[in-house]
């Protein structure tokens, strides 16, 4: 039986807690928040610090669910300890926070949908892709933006927030060049956070590949969804469709629901130092790259007036 510590018991930490009790051979065995929103499991013992939790439990596995001004902190300490860590996206909002450092091979990002059907195989496989579009239609409702994700800079924007599942997908098959331009634009119209309601971007790499990006988090009649297209350089497309990525590369109809990828993540977590990892798990190195060109849609980006000028 693997211990398991959560750190941060808000929003996402309750969805972790609950997929962890229901996750043959691990147990949770304490969540670690000055201020919880959600109560803990009944049984499992409530502590204010994390730190605390790190030196008195133990824990085999480590998740951190918290903003991200603390999570990289929490993480890379749990991670000293000799814990496996899945740390909550986006982890940090500067690339430049993710120098490496030796623990960081301990530490992989909870991507959980990157666990959807056929994933694994192509990441495995890893083809050469020459272009990548990343595309989001979301609803967040007023009550979403709340504390801590009502800045910027404290939780980012949409690219940050929801549309990583999907970047960092594409940017761990897509060469790892430079990034030769950037052209983005943001649409704020609701104006219920600092954050945007819609960007879009393409970004253009040394080597040729392109990254486009169409995310929105204010639709009321579209069809909800998080996909990625692949454009392989043998001129095959590659589609991983679902609401948010859940369906891979397999039937819609019958993807995986979030509780059954969230324990696939969960059985893949490396024990020890092994060094053999599962292809779908996303390594925190590789999250930097990901930071890098969302800081650089945002520098780059002009905001567009609900007329639908640059303002």
């Amino acid at each position: 039986m693997r211990r398991v510590l959560l750190i941060g018991s808000g929003e996402v930490g309750a969805k972790h807690a609950e997929a962890v009790t229901r996750t043959a051979g691990m147990g949770l065995v304490g969540v670690a928040d000055p201020s919880p929103v959600v109560a803990p499991p009944a049984g499992v013992p409530l502590l204010a610090r994390w730190e605390t939790a790190l030196e008195t439990l133990t824990p085999d596995v480590v998740v951190v669910a918290t903003p991200p001004g603390t999570a990289l902190v929490a993480a890379r300490a749990a991670a000293r300890g000799g814990a496996a860590v899945l740390v909550e996206k986006p982890v940090t909002l500067d690339p430049t926070d993710l120098t490496p450092a030796p623990e960081d091979r301990r530490i992989f990002v909870a991507f959980q949908p990157h666990f959807a059907p056929g994933l694994a195989g192509l990441l495995a496989q890893a083809p050469t892709v020459r272009r990548a579009s990343v595309t989001l239609v979301c609803r967040r409702d007023r009550a979403y933006y709340r504390s801590w994700r009502t800045r910027y800079a404290t939780a980012g924007g949409v690219l940050h927030q929801q549309a990583i599942h999907g970047l960092a997908l594409a940017l761990r098959l897509l060469t790892p060049a430079l990034i030769t331009s950037c052209t983005a634009e943001v649409h704020r119209e609701r104006r219920w956070a600092e954050s945007e309601d819609r960007i879009t971007a393409t970004v253009a790499f040394a080597d040729g590949a392109l990254l486009t990006v169409d995310a929105r988090v204010d639709s009321v009649d579209q069809q909800r969804r998080h996909e990625v297209t692949l454009h392989l350089d043998d001129g095959q497309h590659v589609h991983v469709r679902g609401r948010n990525l859940e369906a891979g590369l397999g039937d819609p109809l019958s993807a995986p629901g979030d509780l059954a990828l969230r324990q696939a993540m969960y059985r893949a977590l490396p024990a020890g130092d092994a060094d053999l990892y599962h292809p779908s798990l996303f390594p925190l190195p590789q999250l930097r790259r990901t930071l890098e060109v969302i800081d650089r849609a945002y520098r780059t980006a002009r905001n567009v007036s609900e007329a639908g000028t640059a303002a």
